[in-house]
């Protein structure tokens, strides 16, 4: 009898978290989930200034709490020249917010016990063994001298953008003189090459700072991404399409996009000399170049774990519920609970950081410390790309969000953090 009663007390509860664990986007009227429709309505008239500004061509906004959709819309021109409204199943490149996926895959293989987050990285990429730091630089002939690193770079440095390791293209001269003399790259827009060929030669070069010591964006994911193909045996674009995105259903997402699929890719844009928008040129340039189609059809072979897919709004946004959810979705175990435990605290509070970023693995995270300038709410984790696009996840208020542009240079990136105001606005 006591067996029996004890049962039925459980069950409930058990229930309970198992429904918060499966939790799959669906469609969700606002008033249902805590949301004023009314409020929300904010948000189109805030898009709308900006596109009526011709600060924007047009924009994608998605929000979901407690895996109920209550605002997905696409608003403005995805190429206004001609007319052609924007739609919210655009595909778009979302460049460093690959990096969220790529280190999934990577704690992915830590729950599997096929890597420790403390290891050496060079014990699977033995290019990075005895690593040295970056003493002087000439800028005259991109020379250099280096003095070794105090310790090897862990996989646990590389997640945390502590490794020491900067970016191409993109980061600082100095860098970027270094990594473009040795061929080094920064992983957009290439129609050819191979991770590994570019991780190898970024192996045997300098590092920023000493390993641990600073947090340093750079190139840190791209390394995870070819950790993630020594491992598990499989090229990036595999490991990611059976374990991630054919698991979650994310039809939309790629490396390189079919041909049948070619025609929803999301123009780019650019600011002109007044800073208002246009569409970007045939070919960008960005302390290196690449062109404004990209990424190319089907048949790259260039996996870049730091900015390489192209997705849509709702296919990232199911990837943010499986977080949101603890590792699973829809019936499907990604991660375990205590590997997004790990991924959504800061890891970066005993360095110097140079800056108010907080960092997980893989995301950067609001701490209690942060609750007075921050709107969204302590345990928050998020991150943005490139073409000024970002997102992030609240558990506490359980809602995923997105907004979604397609522009770079952008003279007006104020709009992300009045999105985000808004959204927290038209909570009831």
């Amino acid at each position: 009898m006591r067996k029996k009663l004890l049962l039925f007390v459980v069950t409930p509860f058990v229930s309970y978290f198992l429904l918060q664990a499966q939790q799959v986007l669906k469609p969700g009227l606002p008033e249902q989930n805590q949301f004023s429709a009314e409020r929300l309505q904010k948000i189109d008239k805030l898009i709308q200034q900006y596109i009526d500004s011709n600060w924007i061509s047009g924009a994608i906004a998605i929000v979901a709490k407690n895996g109920n959709i209550v605002y997905h819309k696409a608003m403005g021109y995805d190429d206004k020249e001609k007319n052609m409204p924007l739609q919210k199943d655009a595909i778009w490149r979302i460049a460093s917010q690959t990096k969220a996926i790529t280190s999934v895959a990577v704690m992915m293989l830590y729950d599997d016990g096929k890597i420790l987050l403390n290891e050496p990285i060079s014990r699977y990429l033995p290019e990075f063994k005895k690593p040295v730091v970056l003493d002087t630089f000439n800028p005259a002939d991109s020379t250099y001298t280096t003095v070794p690193a105090k310790r090897e770079i862990t996989i646990r440095d590389l997640l945390t953008h502590t490794s020491g390791v900067g970016y191409a293209q993109i980061g600082s001269e100095t860098m970027n003189a270094i990594y473009a003399k040795a061929g080094v790259v920064g992983g957009i827009g290439l129609k050819g090459g191979l991770l590994a060929d570019n991780i190898k030669k970024l192996g045997r070069l300098p590092l920023v700072h000493q390993p641990g010591e600073k947090f340093t964006y750079g190139l840190n994911t791209d390394v995870l991404g070819y950790l993630v193909e020594v491992v598990s045996g499989l090229s990036l674009d595999q490991f990611f399409r059976k374990n991630i995105f054919d698991p979650l259903g994310m039809n939309d997402t790629y490396f390189y996009i079919p041909k049948e699929k070619r025609s929803r890719l999301a123009m780019l844009h650019s600011d002109d000399k007044s800073k208002h928008v246009v569409n970007t040129p045939e070919i960008i340039t960005v302390n290196g170049t690449f062109y404004r189609d990209f990424p190319i059809l089907d048949g790259g072979s260039f996996y870049s774990g730091g900015g390489g897919l192209v997705s849509t709004a709702y296919d990232y946004a199911i990837f943010m519920q499986m977080l949101l959810n603890g590792g699973d979705y829809n019936g499907k175990h990604l991660l375990s609970k205590n590997a997004v435990r790990l991924m959504t605290m800061n890891q970066t509070s005993q360095i110097e950081n140079g800056h108010s970023i907080k960092f997980g693995l893989g995301f950067q995270v609001v701490t209690d410390g942060d609750a007075a300038t921050n709107i969204t709410s302590p345990g928050t984790f998020s991150w943005g790309g490139m073409f000024a696009s970002n997102y992030w996840i609240d558990p506490k208020e359980k809602i995923v969000a997105q907004f979604v542009l397609q522009q770079y240079p952008f003279s007006h990136g104020d709009i992300a953090e009045k999105f985000k105001v808004a959204v927290y606005g038209a909570l009831k």
